[in-house]
């Protein structure tokens, strides 16, 4: 494949010319030549370090969107103003951007400031994300922005600062990952989502490196994977613990680096004591042969890499799930060691540089801080306004959508670069709020399903036809080049928002992408994210520059980026990362009668994020011409669908239908759909909307839905029938985040009467295994009586045998807690009232030994009765 090169490469021809740039997909930003001059231009794969001369079918079907027949090329507005019923027509930019200002300003002089939002994406250029909080805090000075990047890194960006201080997908380079000896990915697919960074994973195959899976589904990742471990979704953070559970007791912690260049692995260690092997299968279904194998192979590994993505982290505790995969991680002492570390794959094209600069509600470009008064005023400095003049943190991005058109929500609203109704998640409520809006404007290249519903829709240039530069997943910032002009007519973003701040009265936004980025560069500096020394030549000569790169003092070198962040120190107060102790928590939504599987969605190889694009693509209709959810054999069987039928999944908030792929790559109590359509074959129109209450990411990843066969294979699927779908859920303040922690009673100013309660005996044991746990004896059972509470304060144990044991603890037949007890031996552990019992709950004390073995088991079980 050509080399890649730095902007214009040899005429192709006598009418055409060739330009270096990149693909407008995913985070891998892979190297590309564009040919342009007859359309449609054609590409050609560039030897670049993510994709090593390769393209997956997107990137080679990008260019016929450019010139696609459903191409916006003209501004639309309502022929009626303000009624959405009437068609969308025609019109010139000057009414359109008209229409647009004159609802800004009748919307805040109603409503305040707050009542006009801005909802972004991460496949906008740095600049436009940049000039979009810019002109979101400084134009409308309003806090309500955010962007569909809070859908996808929130989780991983949240645990990566809150224990090393800093969050950059991956702290190294991509090419780290062909050099590692064991590679573990946790809900991960890069074969479907980014096939060119296969090259890395196969060349460490090829060096006899060992690659393990962790993904409910046997995806194509999981089929080239040395190990497959497939837990029931949701249950990531457990299967973490455990690991690293096994690590500690079988002593392959790195001592030396826990007390070098870390601090608070003691309440982590106390917090992993209960996630027996034993214990985290019943939870996730991974058997404790592979739990064992895969903690062995990454400690004893030279180079050892664990990365996450969004199949561990679109969870209500996608936070504590990635953080508790870094402390494994920071356990067995990789981040920061040569060729070894913890990170999280970025998904969108911009999700990293999006990120970075402006467009979450609580951030500031450099990644600084909204809330923080020295950024505040850093950033005012550069953008010339006062530091109380800007807003302050505004809403999460479900949260403002769930907010729209209410009172204290935001009534005017412009999205650049989203397809917010089909991303977003309970995707039918969010189409209800959008439709409260008392104005919309969309950008856009298509008419999405967002912007079918827009007041004003403005036609976008795309990624062939702008400039600018892009942050792919390994924090090495690119040059996005302009290889052909848009059509007459079309716009890029960055002009467009500058023509709207001047039309509001607000100079000091330009048009001009190297200049908005010198801009950027004075308002990161200092920032974590600092890009205060890169610039468009240096990108040019180096194949992109790594952040952080602060500018050098006069007189001296360059500073020359940094492709491997952590070697000497981690980005906090005192050098050292955090551990964090986080707990398994139970799926938002369970399996029940009514609901009784799984739902769990994801991409497919030939589509990408809400569709608006791939799915115009003839070459990628070929391939994916259809929504298909994926059953188990024993599942379909059951319900009696076949491979083709047309099923409906159903969940609390709606139905979509599906054709229907059997395969037995999915586990049976896991249903799998793609979330790129919209419409009767929404996936997120069922998903579940409950937020992290860290990161504020909706549970995709996880609810409970109920399949039924529909009937036979069908060309087009038929929609669910709209008189059956439930109605939308009317809109409510967000409750607080709920606690974590185990309950535990409220502090009593006053004497309590309690009764102390006890299991205990000395009672016969015969082992049938230490896999087969059963009940010891009667005596060793109580239920709180109705109206009470009780406590567990302390277990007791003896162990006759010469063979180790376990005691169980069940509540409600669930495990809750193993008491090992070595042979000849006896434990005492306290219990330290960490959990309240309610009236009608039932405890028994279980116990295993190897099959075989008799002896007897003295237990002793102190509770207290209130």
């Amino acid at each position: 494949m050509p080399a890649a090169v730095p902007g214009a490469l040899a005429p192709a021809g006598p009418r055409t010319r060739t330009t270096a740039t990149h693909c407008p997909y995913c985070s891998l930003q892979c190297g590309m030549a564009v040919t342009a001059g007859d359309r449609p231009p054609a590409v050609v794969p560039l030897d670049f370090p993510t994709n090593r001369g390769g393209l997956c079918s997107k990137g080679w079907s990008a260019p016929e969107l450019l010139d696609h027949p459903e191409r916006l090329t003209r501004p639309l507005v309502r022929a009626v103003p303000g009624d959405r019923t009437s068609p969308l027509v025609e019109s010139t930019w000057d009414e359109a951007l008209d229409r647009v200002v004159a609802a800004v300003r009748r919307t805040q002089d109603t409503h305040g400031r707050d009542a006009v939002g801005c909802f972004g994406g991460g496949g906008l250029t740095n600049e436009q994300a940049y000039q979009f909080g810019k002109f979101a805090r400084v134009a409308l000075r309003t806090s309500a922005i955010d962007y569909n990047g809070r859908f996808c890194m929130s989780s991983a960006a949240g645990a990566a600062v809150r224990a090393f201080g800093l969050d950059r997908g991956l702290p190294f380079p991509l090419s780290d990952v062909a050099e590692a000896d064991v590679v573990v990915l946790v809900g991960s697919n890069p074969a479907d989502t980014m096939p060119p960074a296969v090259a890395h994973l196969e060349a460490g195959r090829a060096r006899g490196a060992m690659h393990v899976v962790v993904d409910p589904r046997r995806t194509a990742t999981a089929r080239l994977a040395g190990l497959h471990l497939q837990p029931l979704p949701g249950t990531d953070l457990a299967l973490a613990n455990g690991l690293l559970h096994v690590a500690v007791a079988e002593g392959l912690v790195d001592e030396a680096y826990v007390a070098a260049r870390t601090t608070g692995f003691a309440a982590v260690r106390d917090a992993v004591a209960g996630y027996w092997p034993d214990r985290v299968e019943r939870i996730t279904g991974v058997p404790v042969a592979q739990q064992r194998q895969v903690v062995r192979a990454l400690a004893r590994a030279e180079k050892a890499i664990v990365l996450t993505a969004r199949g561990a982290e679109q969870h209500r505790s996608g936070t504590d799930t990635a953080t508790a995969w870094i402390d494994l991680a920071l356990a067995l002492g990789l981040p920061g060691r040569p060729g070894s570390g913890w990170g999280t794959v970025t998904g969108q094209g911009n999700g990293q540089g999006g990120r970075e600069h402006g467009q979450k509600a609580d951030q500031l470009p450099g990644y600084r801080r909204l809330d923080d008064p020295a950024a505040r005023a850093h950033v005012a400095a550069v953008w010339g306004v006062d530091p109380d003049e800007l807003p302050r943190p505004g809403r999460s991005a479900f949260e403002l959508l769930d907010a729209l058109g209410t009172d204290g929500g935001v009534r005017t609203l412009l999205v650049l670069a989203s397809n917010v109704a089909v991303s977003a998640p309970d995707a039918r409520r969010v189409l209800s709020r959008l439709r409260d809006l008392e104005f919309l404007a969309v950008s856009d290249f298509f008419l999405s399903e967002t912007a079918e519903l827009a007041d004003v829709v403005l036609p976008s240039a795309m990624w062939a036809e702008e400039a600018g530069t892009m942050t792919n997943l390994e924090g090495r910032v690119i040059r996005r080049r302009q290889a052909l002009d848009p059509p007459e007519g079309v716009r890029d973003d960055l002009r467009l928002l500058a023509e709207l701040a001047g039309r509001l009265g607000v100079p000091g936004f330009s048009a001009d992408p190297e200049a908005v980025f010198a801009e950027l560069g004075r308002a990161s500096a200092g920032g974590t994210a600092d890009y205060s020394g890169i610039s468009y030549d240096r990108i040019d000569a180096e194949q992109g520059v790594f952040w952080p790169c602060p500018a050098a003092p006069d007189d001296e070198p360059d500073h020359p980026g940094t492709p491997r962040l952590f070697t000497e120190r981690f980005a906090t107060p005192d050098g050292r990362a955090r551990f964090v102790p986080v707990h398994h928590v139970e799926a938002h939504e369970r399996p029940d009668a009514e609901y009784p599987y799984v739902l769990t969605t994801g991409r497919v190889l030939a589509q990408y994020q809400s569709g608006t694009q791939t799915r115009r693509s003839r070459s990628l209709a070929l391939v994916a011409p259809t929504p298909r959810a994926e059953l188990h054999p024993d599942l379909a069987r059951r319900l009696g669908v076949a491979h083709d039928d047309v099923v409906e999944l159903a969940t609390r908030r709606g139905c979509a239908r599906f054709t229907a792929t059997v395969t037995d790559a999915i586990r049976p109590d896991v249903v799998f759909a793609p979330f790129h359509w919209g419409g009767g074959s929404s996936a997120n129109a069922l998903t579940d909307p409950a937020l992290d209450p860290l990161s504020r990411m909706p549970a995709f990843k996880v609810c409970a839905v109920a399949v039924r066969r529909v009937g036979g294979p069908e060309e087009r699927i038929p929609a669910p029938d709209a008189a059956t779908q439930p109605a939308p859920q009317p809109h409510t303040r967000p409750a607080p985040p709920a606690p974590r922690t185990p309950s535990r009673s409220p502090r009593r100013s006053h004497p309590v009467r309690s009764s102390p309660k006890f299991l205990q005996g000395v009672f016969p044991l015969t082992g049938e295994g230490l896999g087969k746990p059963g009940p010891v004896d009667p005596a060793l059972r109580y239920q709180v009586p109705a109206g009470a509470t009780a406590q567990a304060l302390y277990f007791r144990g003896g162990n006759s045998t010469a063979e180790l044991v376990y005691v169980l603890l069940v509540r409600d037949g669930d495990p809750v807690r193993w008491f090992p007890i070595g042979a000849k031996g006896d434990v005492h552990v306290p219990l330290r009232v960490v959990e309240d019992l309610p009236g009608g709950c039932v405890v028994e004390l279980h116990a295993a030994a190897p099959a075989g073995v008799t002896g007897e088991l003295v237990v002793d079980l102190g509770l207290v009765e209130v």
